[in-house]
């Protein structure tokens, strides 16, 4: 359980967003705190949306092994999802110059402009909005046979997992401050141009697995 949980876990922490945000706020006038703020919106978003969409799962008797069909068919759609998604960001055309001036007013564009303690925890939230590998990760959970506490543990394990990408860089800086913001800057560059593609595959991949682990389970396979 915990392992097939951790492995769509892991997708659903590759965002290039989630990261670029912390290289802002590392860059703030007040880093430590912008950050730490930042890092505590995503930890609430995830546990609250681990704990929401486990219950939701567990109340329409997902668990039962009578309800074996909708269990993965609910997978596949979550995969379908997962494609869709992909192709939408593949074929997202780059904003002309008077969209990005439109866009610029937008409530993550502000933040990126004035990064503060104030909004990270916004932003945190914002951008942690569930993932379909993410469900899919909750949803490993929801449908084990498994004892409240290996279930508590593993969804301990898929949010830490999840949040990855903004807590670890937070580590670092903690630890060396600017080794990190120099590693971190470096890495913003190439993020902003290869963001859409590294999106684009791990979508993509997860789309995949979903659909083929939810495929040969309706097919019982």
């Amino acid at each position: 359980m915990i392992a097939q949980a951790s492995g769509f876990a892991l997708l659903a922490a590759i965002s290039p967003t989630a990261l670029l945000m912390m290289a802002v706020f590392l860059g703030s006038a007040n880093p430590r705190k912008t950050a730490v703020l930042y890092v505590a919106g995503a930890i609430v978003m995830t546990v609250a949306m681990a704990v929401t969409v486990l219950v939701v799962l567990r109340a329409t008797g997902l668990s039962q092994p009578h309800e074996h069909d909708p269990r993965y068919g609910l997978r596949l759609g979550l995969g379908i999802l997962a494609l869709a998604g992909a192709v939408v960001v593949a074929r997202r055309k780059r904003p002309a110059a008077d969209q990005d001036e439109k866009q610029g007013r937008g409530l993550m564009a502000r933040i990126v402009a004035r990064p503060a303690p104030a909004t990270a925890f916004a932003a945190g939230v914002l951008i942690f909005a569930p993932s379909a590998a993410f469900i899919a990760a909750v949803q490993v959970v929801a449908t084990a046979k498994a004892s409240l506490e290996a279930t508590a543990v593993a969804l301990v394990v898929v949010v830490v997992i999840s949040a990855l990408i903004v807590w670890l860089p937070l580590l670092g800086y903690l630890a060396a401050p600017d080794a990190t913001s120099r590693r971190l800057k470096s890495l913003n560059g190439w993020l902003r141009a290869n963001g859409r593609a590294i999106l684009m595959g791990a979508l993509g991949v997860c789309g995949l697995v979903l659909v083929v682990n939810g495929s040969t389970g309706l097919a019982g396979l």
